[in-house]
């Protein structure tokens, strides 16, 4: 299947769209160094959400990415997710003081961001999805994320719309690396001349996919509204506009 034009020919070879899941899918409910503050609070850490959002975003920025190589056991790989995140918490409270009990901590937060209720789905996510798959399209979700995405996904009603959802941690490898990308595609048989990536950051979405030579729509909540195109790149401040833009970018 490929996207058809309104004539019903086909005017370009679109297989598949991938999309990256926090931050384009879907957002946290309140910001997450809010989350993080306001739990402390109950484990003897006071630190204010402003401060601990810059600490959350510095660490993670240094972070290795969330993927350990290929080839793992679901047991290893669910306790090598868990441990990544649990430096990656420790790191960011570092002099911010003293917990109580940091394990039980950690385990209530990481619990915390398992819960699709903690979540909220981009409201114009379903019709973007809908329109897509009407068309024939593969859908995959691809993020750089650990195994409590899927139940995210299903408790967000959006893991219906996909047919295939390949996280880091298991893949073995994190976006922007190609094989991150290749993992993706090498569960429906696609290239990446056929396939189209949506995203919101700018090295691991877009630099990542365009290295491989996949189509991108780089997702930019403030640009103005519309699709800004340049060669095999679309730029959109919002989801609804991704069905245009399969239209529009070129599949050679």
């Amino acid at each position: 299947m490929g996207w058809a034009d309104p004539a019903g020919e086909m005017s370009r070879v679109l297989r598949g769209v991938f999309f990256d899941a926090a931050g384009t899918l879907m957002e946290t409910r309140e910001p997450v160094g809010a989350s993080y503050a306001r739990i402390a609070r109950k484990y003897g850490v006071e630190a204010s959400a402003s401060d601990v959002s810059a600490a959350f975003r510095r660490v993670f920025h240094h972070a290795p990415g969330l993927a350990f190589g290929p080839g793992h056991p679901p047991e290893r790989l669910r306790r090598m997710e868990r441990q990544w995140w649990r430096e990656l918490v420790a790191k960011t409270f570092e002099g911010f003081g003293r917990f109580r009990d940091f394990e039980a901590y950690f385990n209530e937060l990481f619990d915390f961001f398992g819960d699709p209720v903690n979540w909220i789905a981009d409201p114009q996510a379903p019709a973007a999805l809908a329109e897509l798959r009407a068309q024939g399209l593969v859908l995959g979700v691809l993020s750089n994320f650990d195994h409590r995405l899927y139940h995210i996904l299903e408790g967000l009603d959006l893991g219906r719309y996909f047919d295939s959802v390949t996280i880091s941690s298991e893949a073995g490898y994190a976006k922007p690396s190609p094989g991150a990308f290749e993992a993706a595609l090498a569960r429906h048989g696609l290239s990446p001349a056929e396939t189209l990536h949506v995203g919101d950051s700018e090295h691991h979405d877009l630099a990542g996919a365009e290295a491989l030579g996949i189509a991108v729509v780089l997702i930019v909540r403030d640009a103005p509204a519309g699709l800004s195109l340049s060669g095999r790149t679309a730029r959109a401040a919002t989801l609804t506009a991704i069905p245009k833009a399969a239209r529009s970018l070129p599949f050679p």
